[in-house]
């Protein structure tokens, strides 16, 4: 082949986050756990039930609500018997995703092999989360120790990503189970590789020395059942998939490496040029040389592959390019700057072959080599040193430790404009507090775009390098649809929401701040003037948003929100999109509020006259 290597000089490299393979096979699914009934499980108790709905209420603390029919397993404790569920199947390295709610004040958790506890807790508005809050890894406990020192190696998650009681949340768990030798020693511990609360990365390859607290046995196993707590109180889970990762890795055998001098821009005739260092390697590496630059190193060995199926490969490359061939085929061509490749393996021995050229003198020399195949998550083959994420940017984030103002353009992923791409809001600004509850708003349409709660802003996207200008919220987000005209004339309750602001008088006035650096934004629309003020709740429950609207023309109206389902609660409340968060009325003037079907969708107004004030707590 003549492909050229000199086409790789950019470094090559991708982010690699533990426990996330990026090309699955077609022949590695995961499995959803069945919720018609309760046969996945053993010996269940009378406290658990399978039902189609679940509700809680803001005001009581231990009570859920259910609806007949399957699809949502619930935990509703009596007064005794309570137990805990366990699955019938056992797993070992696994993915676990699940949606659960929890009741207002209510405890409870997922155990991985019925051993390592991810908490469940309604931590609602907590600032700083502890090992024992909602997603935390929970202690382990000793009675031996001293008093105040019994339970140890808790891991808090890393801010706050609870969504409030009575409102689905999203547990994704990365789990690597402990491993033994033959004769049954424990030679690995056990870890949690990744842990997402509600799209937030809150645990990354955590170490897990033993069982926490709770445990259904202190000793530890290569593979054991899901267990769910069932004894401290309500919650419901459904959306239960698994996907486990109990197959055998391919091993590299009888490396061999041989090291040439000097600057190749193709694969050379190796019969005829004689290596500076040649020898025999126990893994991949860039170490077997001391030459800085302008070398190539070429690896031939063996595959061993226990399991036949299609294996994905993903190669990098620093400062220069490689390429890859397996069983005498070409899986990485060089010049591939995504150098990924797939193949179709025999189980058995095949032959393998590598090629790294180092060509750029700013790069420390690196190979980076990850695998993933049937019922294996991605691994490096490669050595530990080896620098899988080419040229990391260091992240530049924005704290709010007091009321802090960013303008930037914001992306709202999952939404599209009418060109088929991501949606970006251009005159975005937002706002973040010392309470933890943060909002975007647009001003281009007196819009709310987004709350969340957690961390501030990732600014790397707008001043890394020459930037674009754009930030990201951190925490956990609930994005309020593409924004739209805050407060519209409608002919009627019925009649469709004004989508630009064209024939409006719509004319942004900025905003001026109060004597706590917080905004109200301020516009004219339809010859009014509207003042529009966003507060954070106490306790960090959410936002309190104030429309005070001067000289107001008729038939004005706000929207409130939109969602896929609005249901009216009791006390003026709705809660939004599946249960995703709740709209409190907290003052109208007397107007009555509407929810209105448009297409599949449904939207919240309200008449609008002097003053409006309502609450979105997430």
């Amino acid at each position: 082949m003549n492909t050229m290597f000199a086409r790789l000089v950019m470094g090559v490299g991708w982010v690699f986050t533990a426990g996330l393979a990026m090309a699955q096979p077609k022949t590695d699914q995961p499995t959803a756990l069945p919720l018609n009934d309760l046969s996945a499980f053993q010996k269940p108790g009378n406290n658990w039930r399978i039902v189609s709905d679940v509700s809680a209420d803001l005001n009581q603390n231990n009570v859920l609500k259910s609806v007949p029919g399957t699809g949502v397993l619930a935990n509703l404790p009596a007064k005794d018997g309570n137990i805990d569920l366990v699955s019938n199947f056992q797993h070992g390295d696994v993915d676990l995703d699940l949606d659960f709610l929890i009741a207002k004040g209510s405890n409870s958790g997922v155990y991985l092999q019925g051993r390592y506890e991810i908490q469940l807790l309604d931590s609602w508005g907590v600032k700083n989360p502890k090992a024992g809050d909602n997603g935390g890894i929970y202690e382990r406990w000793d009675e031996s120790r001293p008093n105040g020192q019994k339970g140890y190696e808790g891991h808090p998650p890393r801010q706050n990503a609870s969504r409030a009681p009575g409102l689905w949340q999203h547990l994704k768990i990365s789990f690597q189970a402990p491993r033994f030798d033959a004769s049954g020693k424990k030679i690995e511990n056990a870890r949690m590789l990744l842990i997402e609360l509600n799209g937030v990365a809150i645990h990354e390859n955590v170490e897990l020395s033993g069982p926490t607290r709770g445990a259904m046995g202190n000793n530890e196993v290569a593979v054991g059942p899901l267990r769910i707590q069932g004894d401290h109180g309500p919650v419901a889970i459904r959306n239960i998939v698994i996907k486990n990762y109990d197959k055998p890795r391919p091993e590299l055998m009888n490396l061999k490496y041989r090291v040439y001098k000097g600057r190749f821009d193709k694969e050379p005739d190796f019969s005829k040029l004689p290596p500076e260092a040649e020898g025999s390697a126990v893994m991949l590496t860039a170490n077997v040389t001391r030459i800085p630059n302008d070398f190539l190193i070429r690896y031939t060995g063996t595959l061993r592959v226990k399991e036949a199926g299609d294996y994905a490969f993903n190669l990098g490359a620093a400062g220069g390019g490689g390429m890859m061939k397996i069983n005498n085929k070409v899986v990485i061509a060089a010049g591939d700057r995504r150098q990924r490749g797939t193949i179709t393996l025999p189980a058995g021995d095949v032959p393998f072959e590598l090629l790294y050229a180092k060509m750029e003198d700013w790069a420390k020399p690196s190979i980076g080599l990850a695998v993933t195949g049937p019922g294996i998550r991605e691994y490096i083959m490669s050595d530990a040193g080896s620098s899988l994420n080419g040229d990391p940017t260091d992240p530049i984030l924005v704290d709010a430790p007091s009321n802090t103002i960013l303008r930037s353009f914001m992306d709202l992923p999952g939404y599209r404009n009418a060109q088929g791409r991501t949606f970006r809001v251009v005159h975005a600004v937002s706002v973040g507090s010392p309470e933890q509850v943060h909002y975007t708003y647009d001003m281009d349409n007196g819009a709310l775009v987004q709350v969340w709660r957690g961390q501030f802003l990732d600014s790397t996207p707008m001043w890394h390098s020459r930037g674009d200008g754009s930030s990201r919220p951190m925490g956990m987000v609930q994005r309020m649809g593409v924004p739209v005209l805050g407060v519209a004339k409608l002919s009627s309750p019925q009649a469709a929401w004004v989508m630009d602001t064209t024939g409006t008088g719509f004319r942004t006035k900025g905003y001026v701040l109060d004597e706590n650096d917080r905004p109200t934004f301020r516009y004219q629309v339809y010859g009014a003037t509207v003042n529009d003020a966003i507060r954070v709740l106490d306790n960090s429950q959410g936002v309190r948003r104030e429309l005070t609207v001067q000289n107001p023309s008729d038939n004005l109206y706000a929207r409130l929100a939109e969602g896929s389902t609005i249901a009216p609660l009791e006390n003026g409340m709705y809660i939004v999109d599946g249960k995703a968060f709740y709209v409190r009325i907290d003052e109208a003037g007397g107007a009555t509020p509407t929810v209105r079907k448009v297409g599949d969708r449904q939207e919240l107004i309200v008449p609008v006259k002097g003053k409006l004030s309502y609450s979105i707590l997430f």
